[in-house]
């Protein structure tokens, strides 16, 4: 198979992870003989200081002709601390998702058996979690109308759907639930907002084209809670953008990082992989970030153009990875002087050498792994 796909590192920790993420899915073209191409692209923080604008035209471009695209993170302090800034780094993955129409993000949450006890949360809680979260992505409140006062002391931001947004991720969800444990959990705030009184009666309505689909209804507080005190019970989450966003960094705790957690966003005709997490700059170019979502997230690529077995590939070596604690300091604490590329080569070489790849800490230490 011959695939084009964009790469965009974006900020902070992005272009680390990110590159290990490339690293793998070039073991994979070259192990199953496929053809990988791969174009860079600005976005986010680096857009600004280079372009001026956190999207540049030519990224859109260049993620349009792209068969898909592979996203690392955006986000800068200098940011974050300035209220007042007319153009953010967030402005670039906000714009790319509706350029790209993204309407569906897919972001799977499992309770891996040999980090159990790296979560916060009590074992028998998580344990046999695996869950995946369903988010609606370019509508509601990130994407509606903002106004602040003149005199700066009034603002508000409106929260809106449409039925054809809510019908199109509904039967998304409803489907991947047919492929799993048959059960769909919508959340909202049905008690309270308007646009989620929409959301319930839409996703009542298709449910009956989906009769072996068990569906429930939670509203985000009670789903927020569940999440922490029994993540196994749920399936399918689906839900509007907002809440989305929300579970899914909770969700982070059931599984021990956040580095861990991948997704896809699907669109009518563009795809894009990313991992969840976001720039974390102080951690940039130190080599402690965890590089297993973004790779992760590659696996999902290869999922989407129905590349199993070599997603399954990618999925073994990182399963391997870290029953062997090959892994960046956020999960490990006995051996801190595996980097972010190390975990990345670990990875790499499984990919060639999955019956043979062995743990070796010195060769570790060098950035190979042994081959015995």
């Amino acid at each position: 198979m011959k695939l084009n796909i964009g790469v965009l590192p974006g900020d902070g920790i992005g272009p680390e992870v990110t590159a290990q993420a490339v690293k793998v899915l070039k073991a994979i073209a070259m192990e199953f003989n496929h053809v990988f191409t791969f174009e860079k692209a600005l976005v986010g923080g680096v857009a600004i200081e280079k372009t001026g604008t956190a999207l540049p035209d030519e990224t859109v471009e260049i993620c349009k002709r792209a068969d898909a695209v592979l996203f690392g993170a955006i986000g800068n302090t200098k940011y974050d601390e300035d209220p007042d800034a007319e153009v953010r780094p967030e402005q670039g993955l906000l714009g790319l998702r509706k350029a790209l129409g993204l309407h569906t993000n897919i972001r799977p949450v499992i309770a891996y058996e040999d980090l159990l006890n790296k979560s916060s949360l009590k074992v028998k809680a998580i344990k046999d979690t695996n869950l995946v979260i369903y988010r609606e992505l370019t509508g509601g409140i990130y994407f509606g109308k903002r106004h602040l006062s003149d005199d700066g002391n009034t603002a508000s931001d409106v929260c809106e759907y449409q039925r054809f947004e809510i019908e199109r991720i509904a039967h998304a969800a409803f489907k991947a639930a047919q492929s799993r444990k048959r059960k769909l959990t919508l959340v909202d705030k049905a008690n309270v907002l308007e646009s989620s009184r929409l959301w319930r009666r839409v996703v009542k309505d298709i449910a009956k084209q989906y009769s072996d689909v068990k569906i429930e209804y939670t509203y985000i507080d009670n789903a927020a809670m569940d999440l922490i005190i029994n993540p196994k019970q749920f399936d399918v989450i689906l839900t509007e953008n907002m809440f989305g966003d929300i579970l899914s960094e909770e969700a982070s705790v059931i599984v021990g990082s956040i580095g861990l957690l991948a997704s896809a966003s699907i669109g009518d005709e563009h795809v894009m992989f990313e991992p969840i997490h976001g720039a974390y700059t102080k951690a940039a170019n130190k080599g402690i970030a965890n590089p297993i979502a973004s790779i992760l997230s590659a696996a999902m690529l290869l999922d989407h153009f129905g590349l199993d077995e070599e997603a399954n590939r990618v999925r073994e070596g990182v399963d391997k990875s870290l029953k062997l604690h090959i892994t960046t300091p956020d999960l490990n604490n006995k051996y801190d002087h595996i980097s972010t590329t190390k975990v990345g080569d670990f990875i790499e070489d499984f990919i060639h050498n999955p019956d043979e790849t062995n743990l070796n800490f010195t060769n570790i230490h060098l950035g190979q792994s042994t081959i015995i």
